[in-house]
């Protein structure tokens, strides 16, 4: 599929992009709820609480390690300043997440009476820079990189993740995914995961996380 304007350039499939973004916000308004209802001394909460930490610096980290620097090397400060303020806005999103969650970590370990307030300000910070994400840095991302250097990023996902990480990663994806959601998903996976996560990860998960 040509992209207008780059007759020669393949377009590049964000289909697990949206679904980790997705993943997120689901994580978060289970969250909330949890703490509404005086559940995060439960197992699930516990569990669900560390994957979610886990996958949110898994996610950032290798953005900064293996994108960000690949799109900053194709935008010039000179010609393309308002592209090159949308990379400092993207690397200063991902600063202000990093104390938010270590807030949020310590009022659920030490049962702090500003839980609720730390849960929403992580939400509310998560949510806006997941959106500001989607809307302007990805249609950069399209505009500049190939999916040659996608896939370099996809890779560099993957080697983070490792096999223990993908055992995480795929059936916290597909938890609460639709039928064509987790279509789409597994289409963009390598083919062998598909069966792994049937056979394994995801039985492994669901206990877990029943």
């Amino acid at each position: 599929m040509a992209i207008t304007g780059h007759p020669l350039k393949t377009h590049i499939d964000f289909t697990l992009m949206y679904v980790t973004h997705d993943a997120f916000r689901r994580d978060l308004v289970r969250l909330r709820e949890a703490v509404d209802g005086g559940r995060t001394d439960t197992p699930r909460f516990q569990a669900g609480w560390s994957n979610f930490k886990r996958q949110l610096e898994v996610h950032h980290t290798v953005e900064d390690a293996a994108l960000w620097p690949r799109v900053a090397a194709a935008v010039s400060e000179a010609t393309r300043p308002d592209d090159a303020a949308l990379l400092r806005e993207m690397e200063a999103e991902h600063a202000r997440l990093d104390p938010l969650l270590d807030a949020a970590d310590d009022a659920i370990r030490e049962h702090g009476p500003d839980l609720a307030q730390r849960i929403a300000e992580l939400a509310a910070a998560l949510n806006a820079h997941t959106a500001h994400e989607e809307e302007e840095a990805l249609p950069l991302i399209q505009e500049v990189l190939t999916p040659k250097d996608w896939d370099a990023f996809r890779r560099a996902m993957a080697r983070r993740q490792g096999p223990s990480g993908a055992a995480a990663y795929v059936p916290w994806i597909l938890d609460g995914a639709t039928a064509d959601q987790r279509r789409r998903f597994l289409a963009a996976m390598p083919a062998p995961v598909k069966v792994i996560n049937g056979l394994l990860w995801e039985r492994r998960y669901r206990r877990r996380h029943r």
